[in-house]
């Protein structure tokens, strides 16, 4: 009675799970830093500020709420700007609301 070595079966298990596996990532988003453009804009587009911390969420100076975000931002360039104490999904749950509009760009300021 022959027994398989236990390396063979580690290559092999190894190798089922590399090759079951997917590399996609799922959901990305884009996101662009705020650097100085140097093509004019042919029409001047409507600019929304929005400050977003772990608590606080404004929209040009005035207190809101995501649904308030989503609702009211349709088109434009939204600056986002994060405050010391913001994690990754508070700024990514902004980001998911307001992403896939056409006309609509948004750059989170560093």
């Amino acid at each position: 009675m022959s027994m398989t070595p236990l390396i063979d079966v580690i290559f092999l298990l190894l190798l089922f799970f590399m090759l079951s596996s997917t590399f996609s990532r799922f959901a990305e988003i884009e996101l662009s830093s705020a650097v100085a453009s140097t093509s004019a804009p042919d029409k001047p587009t409507e600019r929304i500020f929005v400050q977003i911390g772990a608590e606080r969420l404004t929209m040009n100076g005035v207190p809101a709420t995501l649904d308030d975000l989503s609702a009211q931002i349709e088109t434009g360039q939204v600056l986002v700007s994060l405050d010391a104490d913001t994690s990754a999904q508070r700024l990514v749950d902004l980001l998911v609301r307001l992403r896939g509009r056409e006309g609509l760009t948004v750059t989170v300021l560093e």
